[in-house]
């Protein structure tokens, strides 16, 4: 046989650019998203979620810089303008309120106090008392929840029982009938202090069985899991499985129970307010704004809808929000 003409080429080595770009895809291919990142993703996706968290971004930001806005608009939410109200029929003189460029939102009757001070410092109490009084609800319930679905037993019988009656106690009677006897004077708070206190720890006191009942029951499912039984196997104590095991996989439930109830909270505070029972004059709050507007909601609607709006918004845009949340953490969900 004779030898071929021309031997056969040796295929050319690729170079280690594009060896570098093969690894490089090989890498974007197989790489992960953590829980956190997907949940974030399918967050941005949803734009009322995220149009809520703005929203509700842009009241906490108010609430706490509320006395640089008040100065900033020149006005002062306790400050009396007696010159711009009727002196026959006690409203604002004006259209709308008194609304103006001084008077961003109106003035409210009789003495003429400005309504956009008066709603940007109400955004303080509402929101206190709605975040302070959840987050009271969130550790009682996981702290008592966790216990009673882990050890199940007398420990699960107890504290049911215990949730049980809260959830049938009326609560909103019992705060009324507790503020209206509390002291003005009480653990070196004073007045309105001493009733923000109060409802904080009241509502925050009946809210818990609520979230107690999610994380029970959360927690009746995952302790016989795989991953607990394994920790088991290695000696892993009780309370290193409470904190290490069984707790990081409550907290998206958690989250998601916690954004649902501030806006509750919230709503109960201005029903309290509303109702007398909540914060004194002249410290403003909402719902204290519209109980006062009852009595001139034909001759100056304004005074009761700026209240109203602003409690509207605020709980529109937490539940919104909470909704988007609750979406986003969901295992399950396509979002």
């Amino acid at each position: 046989m004779t030898a071929p003409l021309h031997e056969p080429t040796a295929e050319a080595a690729p170079s280690a650019a594009e060896e570098a770009a093969v690894q490089g895809a090989g890498t974007k291919a197989v790489q992960g998203r953590s829980l956190g990142r997907i949940a974030w993703e399918r967050l941005k996706r949803d734009k009322l979620a995220l149009t809520g968290g703005v929203v509700v971004l842009v009241l906490v930001l108010v609430a706490i810089f509320a006395p640089f806005i008040a100065d900033l608009a020149g006005q002062d939410p306790d400050a009396y303008h007696e010159n711009l109200i009727d002196p026959l029929f006690g409203t604002p003189t004006g259209s709308l309120g008194g609304i103006s460029g001084d008077h961003l939102l109106g003035v409210e009757p009789v003495n003429g106090r400005d309504l956009f001070a008066r709603v940007v410092y109400g955004a303080r109490i509402s929101l206190l008392v709605g975040f302070l009084s959840a987050m009271v609800a969130v550790v009682l319930g996981t702290v008592l929840g966790i216990l009673a679905g882990f050890f199940g037993g007398w420990v699960d019988a107890v504290v049911s029982r215990v949730m049980d009656g809260l959830l049938a106690f009326p609560q909103l009677l019992f705060i009324i009938a507790l503020v209206s006897v509390m002291p003005n004077h009480m653990l070196g708070l004073t007045g309105t202090g001493v009733r923000v206190f109060v409802m904080i720890l009241v509502i925050g006191f009946f809210g818990w069985p609520y979230i107690g009942r999610v994380v029970r029951g959360q927690t009746l499912s995952m302790r016989e899991r795989e991953y607990v039984e394994a920790a088991r196997s290695l000696g892993a104590g009780r309370f290193y499985i409470l904190f290490k095991e069984l707790l990081p996989n409550l907290v998206a439930p958690i989250i998601v129970y916690t954004t649902m109830m501030i806006p509750t909270n919230i709503l109960t505070e201005a029903a309290l307010s509303f109702l007398g029972v909540g914060v004194k004059p002249p410290t403003s709050s909402w719902g204290q704004m519209l109980s006062t507007a009852i009595d001139y909601y034909e001759s100056d609607p304004m005074f009761m809808v700026v209240p109203g709006v602003a409690i509207f918004i605020t709980v529109l845009a937490f539940n919104l929000f909470g909704d988007g949340v609750r979406d986003a953490l969901d295992p399950k969900g396509s979002r």
